[in-house]
C-alpha cells in the first residue's frame, strides 16, 4: 500500500522556521523525483519544491526562492522541506508528491500557519 505521510506543520510567527517532512512507503522511492505543494484557502494548488530522484536537480517557485530547501533522504525514504524566513502568504495545506514516468502519489497534507 503506497503511502506519503507529512508531518511537521504547526503555527509559527512571521519570520519563523519549519522543517517539513514526508516519509514514503509502499513504492521504490529511489525511482521518483519528489516535489512539495501547496494550497492555500480559496486558491489553486501551486507547486513549491521539487527534486529529482537522485537529488541532482532541484526547481522552486520564485516565491520561495532563497527562503526553502527540498532535499530527500533515500535511505530513510523521506523527503523534506526546510522553510525559513516564514511569511503570512505562506499560510497553506503543504502536500507532498511523487512522481515517476507511469505514476504518481499525493500525500494527504500538513497544515502551516503563519501568523503572529
Amino acid at each position: 500500500q503506497v503511502q506519503l505521510v507529512e508531518s511537521g506543520g504547526g503555527l509559527v510567527q512571521p519570520g519563523g522556521s519549519l522543517r517539513l517532512s514526508c516519509a514514503a512507503s509502499g513504492f521504490t522511492f529511489i525511482n521518483y523525483a519528489m516535489s512539495w505543494y501547496r494550497q492555500a484557502p480559496g486558491k489553486e494548488r501551486e507547486l513549491v519544491a521539487t527534486l529529482t530522484s537522485n537529488g541532482g536537480s532541484t526547481n522552486y517557485a520564485d516565491s520561495v526562492k532563497g527562503r526553502f530547501t527540498i532535499s530527500r533522504d533515500n535511505a530513510k525514504n523521506t523527503v523534506y522541506l526546510q522553510m525559513n524566513g516564514l511569511k503570512p502568504e505562506d499560510t497553506a495545506v503543504y502536500f507532498c508528491h511523487a512522481r515517476s514516468l507511469f505514476d504518481y502519489y499525493w500525500g494527504k497534507g500538513t497544515l502551516v500557519t503563519v501568523s503572529s
